[in-house]
């Protein structure tokens, strides 16, 4: 699905990714773990399209179709999903009006129709229910006055509504009890399926306790260093990155 050939990039001639290779198959979660400033964030946007950053040598491949002249909102288009560290709030804009917009959005530059009403209202009462989200949550103006935890459910919700081929979770799991953590783990879980692909960022381990990898990478000065299973996020959090040095 998603193929990385030796991937330099970076911002303001400083290089950040330094080779890159990555492929990733339907129906695969790949976790991808590394210290601060390791290029964990920056490979997550390059591969969303963020256009400050400059990809200065390599390919990056979403079904076999190559992504290097295509915008974010492009990108989006054929699949991509990247959930934010920290998303924006929108006052005046409901999560409901939101996810409407963004799926009649892609549906109208893939050639189709805007989702009937009907079809639509269905298809978010059947997400809400399966990620247990309170109907009143989603007549409020996006992100605007959200905790944390309802912040990343929310984006979870657009995940489902969205259903993407390739979902990045940006280190989704920042700043959330473990409450809030299972909520958005439960969530990824019932999402994941044949057909998608799963890209976990994160500095610890914990979230790979609710939603198991098959792959980990660890990302170290620009390069993947290492690569594993479920086991090497572990070794990780007992002993640290330097080891990998």
């Amino acid at each position: 699905m998603l193929k990385i050939k030796n991937l330099h990039a970076g911002i303001e001639d400083k290089e950040i990714l330094r080779g890159i290779d990555l492929e990733i198959k339907a129906g695969e979660v790949h976790a991808i773990m590394g210290p601060n400033g390791s290029g964990k964030s920056t490979l997550a946007t390059v591969i969303a399209g963020k256009e400050e950053y400059e990809v200065t040598k390599g390919t990056i491949s979403l079904n076999n179709e190559d992504l290097e002249d295509l915008s974010p909102e492009e990108r989006a288009h054929k699949g991509i999903f990247l959930s934010f560290q920290y998303p924006i709030e929108i006052p005046g804009v409901t999560v409901t009006n939101f996810i409407k917009t963004a799926i009649n959005e892609t549906r109208k530059a893939n050639g189709k129709e805007e989702l009937p009403a009907k079809d639509m209202l269905k298809k978010i009462r059947e997400k809400a229910e399966l990620l247990e989200i309170d109907r009143k949550f989603l007549s409020r103006s996006l992100n605007e006055g959200f905790s944390g935890g309802e912040k990343k459910r929310n984006e979870i919700f657009q995940m489902a509504m969205l259903e993407p081929k390739l979902a990045i979770l940006d280190e989704t799991d920042s700043g959330l009890d473990i409450d809030a953590l299972k909520v958005v783990a439960n969530g990824v879980n019932k999402l994941k399926n044949k057909d998608n692909a799963v890209i976990i960022i994160t500095h610890y381990q914990r979230l790979l306790d609710y939603i198991v990898p098959d792959f980990v990478h660890v990302l170290h000065n620009g390069k993947i260093v290492k690569s594993g299973g479920k086991k090497l996020a572990h070794e990780l959090e007992a002993k640290g990155y330097d080891w990998l040095k």
